[in-house]
């Protein structure tokens, strides 16, 4: 059995499909019903304000409800760092700050038992890729190196491709990677969207299957040890701007330039076997309940059958 099917406990589907839930009235009691009136396998949540620098502690009552409810569910939980998080930031202030948040984040993620703690992969601002990945390198290694047995591994997400991103493209990975020596508790999330305006055409024919053989053959010289995958995690956004754009402004499933036919086609890949599905798409409670529905649905269909979806735009 592949090591990284822990992430998916027994009483779930194989790829659970879940969304990023508004925790505003409690961790547990605001968080778990939104998951329930969307229909959700997984969540993800915010442990601070994602746009701010405040580390909260928590309720520890919410944590312990929350905490308990994915224990005997089954629930797969994970916790999206703040936005501000930049590792490979020039600026000294910015990296103290950075590190002080994921710490957070991650110290977070083990009391209400996530299984994986997201982190943009950031940018090196002005200063080149080399430079940034050395900043990042000294920030996370200490980090990796002091995760107890109990707690979320730490998933690195890569970006639109804007500026000096330090990861966008599949191929980024073995740089970005290779800097943190490889470490066995470093995960992979994809985010579709970053991966599309970052120039991974999936709404080409076999444009989802070129992406994965491009991240495989990253990252195939350094399997993570019990032979489990490093990807661990896919936000399944559709994109707003066109592929290659740089941008990153989710659009719903099947209403922006990826189209509902990439996420069919994801859903059947063999390497996402085992990893769950998290929408981040724009509107309220009933577009995200639309957006988790359209995914449980592609993931039922049998791979022919997800092909004849329309795209758009």
């Amino acid at each position: 059995m592949p090591a990284n099917l822990r992430y998916v406990p027994e009483t779930m589907p194989e790829r659970p499909i879940g969304a990023h839930v508004r925790v505003s009235g409690g961790l547990a009691k605001a968080g778990l019903a939104y998951a329930e009136a969307v229909g959700a396998e997984a969540i993800q949540v915010f442990a601070a304000n994602p746009r701010g620098w405040a580390m909260p502690t928590g309720d520890p009552s919410e944590d312990h409800k929350l905490r308990e409810h994915a224990e005997r569910t089954g629930l797969a939980v994970f916790v999206h760092s703040p936005y501000l998080i930049n590792l490979g930031s020039p600026d000294p202030l910015t990296r103290e700050r950075s590190a002080a948040s994921l710490a957070h984040s991650l110290r977070r993620g083990r009391v209400i038992g996530a299984l994986g703690v997201v982190v943009h992969t950031g940018s090196a601002v002005t200063s080149g890729r080399d430079e940034g990945l050395r900043r990042v390198r000294e920030i996370l290694l200490p980090l990796l190196d002091g995760l107890g047995d109990d707690g979320p591994d730490l998933l690195v997400e890569p970006m639109a491709g804007q500026g000096q991103m330090l990861c966008a493209r599949m191929s980024d990975f073995g740089p970005f990677l290779g800097a943190i020596d490889w470490h066995p508790r470093a995960g992979i999330c994809l985010d579709t969207c970053h991966a599309f305006a970052a120039g991974h055409d999936l709404a080409a024919q076999d444009g989802v299957a070129a992406m994965l053989t491009e991240l495989t053959q990253a990252i195939r010289a350094h399997p993570v040890r019990g032979g489990g995958s490093r990807l661990r995690l896919i936000h399944a956004n559709d994109s707003k701007d066109g592929c290659g754009s740089h941008r990153d402004r989710h659009e719903n499933i099947g209403h922006g330039r990826i189209g509902a036919d990439a996420f069919g086609s994801l859903l059947h890949h063999p390497l996402t076997a085992a990893v769950p599905f998290i929408v981040e798409t724009p509107g309220g409670r009933d577009e995200v309940a639309a957006d988790v529905a359209t995914l449980k649905r592609l993931r039922a269909e049998r791979p022919s059958a997800a092909a004849p979806e329309a795209r758009r735009g």
